[in-house]
């Protein structure tokens, strides 16, 4: 899988590998990193693995995929931890893989966006707040899909992953404690000692850079 081997501190835990590294630990399955600099454009032969130039891209003998949902979609199949094999709670859990990252995602980077990199732009407010009307409004469908539920779609699946790692780019603010049971619901995925594994080696990765 690749990564970065250095981003600045508040992205650390936000760089999408995270994901990977963390469905790679609920099943137990070691995996080797390829670091490169986020500084510097990757190799123009990466481009033939991702072809937008991120991380990670992920290999396994001669499969090749990019793409986090697609990478976690190749790694629940070949687990039932990581994804039901059969029915409803299988399709459920497909659905909110695909809506984290269609239905939540876009709706909740911009406001990260503006915060970090357009603070000083006169446009900005007026920007922002129109983003988090939206953002609301969907944090608020999400809440109540969850209904009382730990997990998306009964069991935990890499729906869970990808959510929680979306909610992620809120952790600035305090948008997110707008929603208790969001705010639950992220705890017990962060508390899962697969989570931790993953964050410590992705932080790990980045503290060899600095060293």
């Amino acid at each position: 899988m690749t990564a970065f081997e250095w981003v600045p501190a508040f992205a650390h835990g936000l760089v999408r590998d995270l994901r990977v590294r963390w469905a790679l630990e609920e099943i137990d399955e070691p995996y080797d990193t390829e670091l490169f600099n986020a500084r510097n454009p990757r190799p123009e032969e990466y481009l033939a693995r991702q072809p937008f130039d991120q991380v990670p891209a992920f290999r396994e003998g001669d499969i090749d995929i990019f793409e986090t949902g697609a990478i976690l979609l190749y790694l629940g199949e070949q687990d039932e931890r990581l994804l039901p094999k059969d029915g409803q709670p299988r399709w459920t859990a497909l659905s909110w893989l695909f809506a984290a990252l269609n239905s939540i995602e876009p709706f909740l980077v911009p406001i990260t966006i503006y915060d970090l990199f357009h603070q000083d732009k006169a446009w900005m407010p007026e920007a922002r707040e129109a983003a988090l009307t939206i953002c609301r409004k969907r944090l608020s469908r999400l809440t109540d899909a969850l209904d009382g539920k730990d997990w998306l779609a009964g069991q935990f699946s890499i729906a869970d992953i990808t959510m929680i790692t979306v909610l992620n780019n809120l952790r600035h603010t305090e948008i997110v404690a707008e929603y208790p049971a969001l705010v639950a619901y992220k705890a017990r995925g962060e508390e899962r000692p697969a989570y931790k594994r993953a964050l410590e080696a992705q932080i790990a990765d980045y503290a060899q850079e600095a060293a």
